[in-house]
């Protein structure tokens, strides 16, 4: 295997990690971000980049501009996280039957991703959560995708996802969904130490739940959250 190509989430210095170590012989990793709303790739890493910047999805395809805004619309500067926007031909004209939600999504031109990140000074285009997945702490925004990268680094932890749960008084706080390592025991306090070791305080998780079983997955290996919470329905799009 000389070749290892993904795409679905953004990816883990452990995932990395773990490809080279499985594959002692690959040469370079490639990593793909888009949409079906956007015919599939919009950006893409590969060779020296994905060496270079493991922590980025790339740079966009030729026909591709992209843009992050702030709540209002606002363009943010370099390496401030936004929503991520996207023009392009390969943008879908819109939803079949829903003009409502074309005019949400797709504003002067520019499909809404619904997706944080933020662009490097070399317009290098980091993905950092899904906008829905934010959770916002005490007035915080916490990632959720920082953290999950810090559990899977832990040997005994196969897979995690991080999810908001309701507060009275913070708004939110950070609860953590483990699988377990084969064989592996983990107690909830090791997993909130493991985090603090490398993570602000407020994104310990508050919560630590461990999952009987694989986390569920859609076929393009994204967490289906939903499910995780307990509440809403999963859409069509994210069984893709």
């Amino acid at each position: 295997m000389e070749r290892v190509a993904f795409g679905g989430s953004p990816s883990a210095d452990e995932l990395l990690r773990r490809v080279y170590e499985t594959f002692p012989n690959c040469r370079g990793t490639t990593n793909a971000y888009g949409l079906t709303e956007s015919s599939s790739t919009a950006v893409v890493i590969m060779g020296r980049d994905a060496l270079e910047r493991p922590a980025s999805v790339g740079l966009p395809m030729p026909n591709v501009e992209l843009k992050i805004v702030d709540t209002d619309g606002n363009d943010v500067p370099v390496g401030t996280p936004g929503e991520v926007c996207i023009k392009s031909p390969l943008v879908m004209p819109g939803y079949w039957g829903k003009p409502e939600a074309t005019a949400e999504t797709i504003i002067d031109g520019w499909l809404h991703t619904g997706d944080i990140g933020y662009l490097d000074t070399d317009g290098y285009l980091y993905i950092t959560d899904r906008a829905k997945d934010m959770i916002i702490r005490g007035g915080e925004n916490i990632y959720c995708v920082e953290i999950e990268n810090r559990l899977v680094e832990h040997p005994s932890i196969a897979d995690a996802a991080v999810v908001g749960v309701p507060h009275p008084e913070l708004g939110e706080e950070v609860k953590a969904v483990i699988e377990l390592a084969p064989g592996a025991t983990l107690t909830a306090d090791e997993i909130r130490q493991w985090v603090a070791e490398k993570l602000a305080d407020f994104k310990v998780p508050t919560y630590v739940e461990f999952y009987d079983g694989k986390l569920p997955r859609n076929a393009s290996g994204k967490l289906l959250k939903n499910v995780l919470r307990g509440s809403g329905e999963v859409s069509f799009a994210e069984t893709m």
